[in-house]
């Protein structure tokens, strides 16, 4: 039997707002939420503690906050600043350990089995983090130990964020105790609609789970559920106990198998061949420099676009295979305004995206008799440098300016939010 783990699940409380609160340090002592000031119909991404306590909730309409809360200050979403925090935080975590695997945004699983007696015990060391972290970034972060992933996720969860010091073990040893009398929503990936079925079958606790033979709990979700339901039986009957054998992975990269980009267009919808074509441009072009900052490049080009007249929608996809692999704007381009006038049937166009496929290492590629391909290349990754180190909108085609371009929108966006 392998030797039993030391994993840390670390949150961070309230991230976004944690980080304007940090920024702001105006708003100390003020309810403060992250989301579109200027949008009384959008939604609140994230609520500062003192916020929470007056009512307001994540994903409500921030009208609808500021009904319970009128004094709530509403700040504008800034991605990159979060991203190049939890980046920084990946670092302090990566001073401790190799093991670092981000879950999401504000939450990463650590394996610290070997730094524990380097550091310190595993309080210790949770301690040393959640200081580092604070004084570095402002945030404060809550610390789940257990085991295995799944008993870190489930400490952080349902004790770390309640108790003052933001820490909390959930061994083997007090899952009896601590875990299993919780509701069966406490447990990890069970949502609303698989609560709904273990309580029509009894199960209203973790421990209720637990506790039952395998068997048992699979024959009676079969009857509940179906017959496919017997891997779900095995998961959540291993999560109930605690078990998970997946280990913290620090970098989970497969071989890709595309680079692509797509845009939802404007309400209004684009009508007009000559500024549909503005938009696959600027995904060509953006496709193309991820391929090459990838290292990639690709001999399939696909194009695909919605449509719709308002009443009905539909769409198209299509590919082609290039003579030979590239990713160069001006050969994909050709490709893509090829397909897309093909077999575009003059429908208004709400969607479009651009893919390359079919990828291979773009260290060598073939010379043609009429076209210095090397200096083609050259110039792109010239251009490459100038956005990488100035923004995406330092330097862009001319088309770009039009009405119907959307490149500058786009990076001054990240996830559709601004940064």
């Amino acid at each position: 039997m392998p030797p039993e783990r030391t994993i840390f699940l670390v949150d961070g409380q309230s991230f976004y707002a944690s980080v304007e609160k940090s920024a702001h340090p105006e708003y100390r002592d003020k309810p403060i939420a992250v989301g579109d000031p200027e949008r009384k119909s959008g939604i609140i991404l994230a609520a500062c503690p003192m916020a929470k306590s007056r009512g307001v909730t994540t994903a409500e309409r921030i009208g609808e906050a500021l009904v319970k809360c009128p004094d709530l200050v509403v700040i504008r979403p800034r991605m990159q600043r979060y991203i190049t925090i939890s980046l920084l935080i990946t670092e302090i975590f990566e001073s401790i350990t190799d093991l670092v695997e981000p879950y999401s945004i504000d939450e990463q699983f650590l394996d610290v089995t070997g730094s524990v007696g380097t550091f310190g015990s595993p309080n210790q060391i949770a301690q040393h983090i959640q200081t580092h972290i604070r004084l570095s970034t402002g945030v404060w972060s809550r610390v789940g130990i257990g085991p295995t992933k799944i008993l870190a996720k489930m400490a952080t969860d349902n004790f770390a964020k309640k108790r003052d010091d933001g820490v909390f073990e959930l061994g083997y040893e007090n899952v009896e105790k601590d875990l299993w009398p919780l509701p069966v929503h406490h447990m990890f990936m069970v949502g609303s609609r698989m609560t709904k079925h273990f309580m029509y079958m009894g199960l209203n606790t973790i421990g209720d789970i637990a506790q039952m033979p395998l068997a048992d709990f699979k024959r009676r979700l079969r009857q509940r559920m179906g017959k496919q339901s017997d891997i779900q039986a095995e998961y959540y009957w291993q999560t109930a106990r605690g078990i998970d054998p997946s280990p913290v992975v620090s970098s989970i990269r497969g071989n890709l198998k595309s680079v692509s980009h797509g845009k939802t267009l404007r309400s209004s919808l684009y009508r007009k061949l000559a500024d549909i074509e503005v938009v696959l441009l600027e995904l060509v072009v953006e496709v193309c420099r991820r391929a090459r900052r990838l290292g990639y490049q690709g001999r399939v080009v696909s194009v695909g676009a919605g449509e719709t007249d308002g009443e009905k929608s539909s769409g198209f996809g299509r590919q082609m295979t290039l003579p030979q692999p590239t990713s160069l704007t001006h050969e994909v381009a050709a490709a893509v305004m090829k397909l897309f006038v093909e077999h575009w049937r003059g429908m208004p166009v709400s969607h479009l995206y651009v893919s390359l496929t079919q990828l291979s290492d773009d260290s060598t590629y073939q010379l043609t008799l009429f076209e210095n391909r090397a200096e083609a290349y050259d110039i792109e990754r010239t251009t490459d440098e100038i956005k990488d180190r100035y923004g995406s909108d330092a330097i862009m085609r001319a088309s770009s300016l039009l009405g119907s371009g959307v490149a500058r929108e786009r990076s001054e966006q990240i996830g559709g939010h601004y940064k």
